[in-house]
């Protein structure tokens, strides 16, 4: 089966004199500021699928104000616009293999039910997954080229049948049912073996392959562990998989479908996130996360020796994928002070094209700051990596107030990407320090198991001490330093208020869970095959478990917070439902706390368009300069609502 190969836009952090010098430098210059509408104007690509002659690449960008679908030629020029959708965000999935047809696809304003579509040769648009309230997902090409083939809960709600499409009349047959949550996770392009898998907690799960002619299942690892299908070599003869068994990370290993004998194939120090051959098994591509960023490497497949890569100096390669042919490569490159660019790059002439501008030509690079990586301790010793964003014009005699900042998860991680918020914070004078407290990935596992069954405390205790890592920077002023965070990060913001109420000054909370009974009862059915392992970390709520889920809600503690409030809401939310939002306001109201509310009646969980994006971020900074600087804000602005407001 043909798959595309993904990744994260993360930064190599370097050393040097040099740096350190130009770091002065920057000090003793105007730091530029730029409007938010300046930072939104930068543009997001994502995709790269290259056409059957390889003369263009299908790719998604956001210039529009919402994602819609592009082409653009392999070795540079315009983009071509595929799509102009003016409401609901479209994405490429893949151009078809032997023409021109596109593969995309599309939800509702963020509801996460994805369709399928195809855009013809002469430019229609069809639905070719059209069931009413059905998540579909795109899994790749038959060796063959005939075939697409594709995940869909339209029969059961709960789970995720295989179907293998024909690309000539779309018309579809079922090639695998899923009736006990065994999640489909790879398959041999022969169709002879499924790779299969069986959620166990967030953490560990088992792997099988299915026999379709002997109809055995066998299971991969012998001992309850991280497992993961990666790839199946292009013969059929071996199944790669990466597992953590007897070990903190993730290791690469294979498994002969005759022999059944294992083998490992490659180790680092960290986790192996990814692996997988080109279409005609030449290369295999290895993705690594590496202290919080992409490390990549392409391997000869016969040698393992990884072949060259082009050197961005400053910037690291984040994504990378390949034509057909596998005689081009196109890749993603950017850090945390620039998104990604897309390149390409012919493997046989060597030949490089730079494919996008993405970073604003307005904004210059050097008034960006480049994160770095720090450790602190906790307060029961327990290491905790954080990255921290430290603004230019930030000394010891121009202190600045600064920001913890929560990732999303349970079990997420801060990485070293661009972040165009962060950046807009830090260009306007706030430190950020992104804590990947306990439990966050990326770390091993015993770090990843550590916060299970006890959010909001010691998880929560991490942040708290990030907080007083920030006050001791000579840099910070240290009685001025908030807390924000989205989806879990927004439970960590509500939680840090509601039950350390005179940790931090201010909280941002981006549509964050405030009471988990209700967000664990009404978990999407699409997820039913993750549902016993998030009861595992969290908690179940139909046990003795809610006595423990009501006492870490801060919904129900909300006469403790005592610190100003801003919350952020997409009402088409399937994961955080706008209700959370709804009840956390009214709660705090109470206490007579400023609180501001701004609810998007047209995003979902997360904020995908470029005017609401300008709206949140616009809206963010205005509150935390009126309560955390202190400032005083221009005259038009003392009266702003601090009831509900739709956008």
């Amino acid at each position: 089966m043909k798959t595309t190969f993904l990744g994260l836009g993360l930064l190599v952090l370097l050393f040097s004199c040099k740096e350190d010098k130009t770091d002065e430098a920057l000090v003793n210059r105007e730091i530029k500021q730029y409007t938010i509408e300046q930072f939104m104007d930068n543009e997001a690509i994502g995709g790269g699928s290259f056409s059957s002659d390889n003369s263009s690449l299908l790719i998604s960008s956001n210039r529009s104000g919402i994602y819609n679908v592009y082409t653009v030629p392999t070795t540079g020029g315009e983009m071509t616009a595929i799509t102009t959708s003016d409401s609901t965000s479209i994405f490429a999935e893949s151009y078809f293999p032997n023409d021109d047809r596109m593969l995309l696809s599309a939800d509702g304003n963020g509801d996460e039910i994805d369709h399928l579509f195809v855009r013809d040769l002469e430019g229609n648009i069809k639905d070719i997954t059209p069931e009413k309230g059905a998540k579909s997902t795109f899994y790749g090409w038959s060796d063959d080229d005939q075939y697409l083939y594709f995940g869909s809960n339209k029969r059961n709600p709960s789970y995720f049948d295989v179907y293998k499409m024909s690309i000539d009349d779309f018309s579809s047959e079922l090639i695998y049912q899923d009736d006990s949550g065994l999640s489909f996770s790879g398959m041999s392009s022969d169709e002879n073996y499924f790779a299969l898998t069986k959620s166990l907690n967030t953490n560990d799960s088992d792997l099988f392959l299915y026999d379709v002619k002997t109809e055995e299942m066998t299971k991969i690892n012998k001992n309850q562990s991280k497992n993961s299908s990666q790839d199946f070599s292009n013969d059929n003869s071996e199944f790669y998989y990466t597992t953590d068994d007897g070990g903190e990370f993730s290791y690469l290993m294979s498994y002969n479908l005759a022999t059944k004998e294992k083998k490992k194939v490659l180790e680092k120090s960290w986790d192996i996130m990814g692996s997988g051959f080109t279409s005609e098994g030449k290369y295999m591509v290895i993705y690594v996360n590496e202290d919080g960023k992409n490390a990549i490497q392409v391997l000869d497949s016969k040698t393992m020796k990884p072949i060259d890569l082009p050197d961005f100096k400053d910037k690291s390669i984040t994504s990378v994928g390949f034509s057909d042919d596998e005689k081009w490569m196109r890749m993603y490159a950017g850090g945390s002070n620039s998104p990604s660019d897309l390149y390409t790059y012919n493997l046989e002439t060597k030949e490089q094209y730079k494919l996008t501008d993405v970073l604003n030509e307005a904004i210059d690079v050097e008034d960006l700051v480049t994160a770095k990586v720090i450790r602190f301790k906790s307060f029961d010793g327990v290491e905790i990596p954080a990255i921290y964003y430290l603004p230019h014009q930030a000394s010891s005699e121009n202190k600045v107030p600064a920001m913890v900042w929560v990732h999303g998860g349970p079990g997420g991680q801060s990485r070293q990407g661009f972040s165009s918020l962060i950046q807009y914070m830090v260009n306007h004078g706030y430190a950020v320090l992104a804590v990947n407290n306990r439990g966050s990935s990326g770390y091993g596992k015993t770090f990843y198991q550590m916060d299970d069954l006890n959010h909001g405390e010691k998880d929560l205790q991490d942040c708290v001490e990030g907080k007083n890592w920030l006050a001791s920077q000579t840099e910070i002023d240290g009685d001025k330093i908030g807390i924000i965070g989205g989806s879990y990060g927004g439970y960590m913001t509500m939680a840090a208020l509601t039950y350390t109420p005179e940790e931090f000054d201010v909280g941002v909370n981006l549509f964050g869970v405030t009471n988990w009974i209700r967000t664990l009862k009404s978990i999407p059915p699409y997820w039913e095959s993750q549902r016993k392992s998030l009861y595992l970390e969290l908690g179940d709520p139909f046990t003795a478990d809610s006595i423990r889920l009501k006492r870490i809600s801060p919904l129900f503690h909300t006469d403790k917070v005592t610190k100003p409030l801003i919350v952020l809401q997409g009402a088409q939310d399937p994961r955080v439902l706008q209700v959370e939002s709804d009840e956390i306001v009214a709660g705090v109201r109470e206490n007579g706390v400023p609180v501001e509310y701004v609810l998007f009646e047209d995003e979902g969980h997360g904020f995908v368009k470029k005017e609401n994006q300008i709206e949140s971020y616009s809206r963010i900074l205005k509150f935390l300069d009126k309560y955390l600087k202190n400032e005083n804000i221009p005259s038009e602005n003392k009266n702003e609502t601090t009831e509900i407001e739709d956008v």
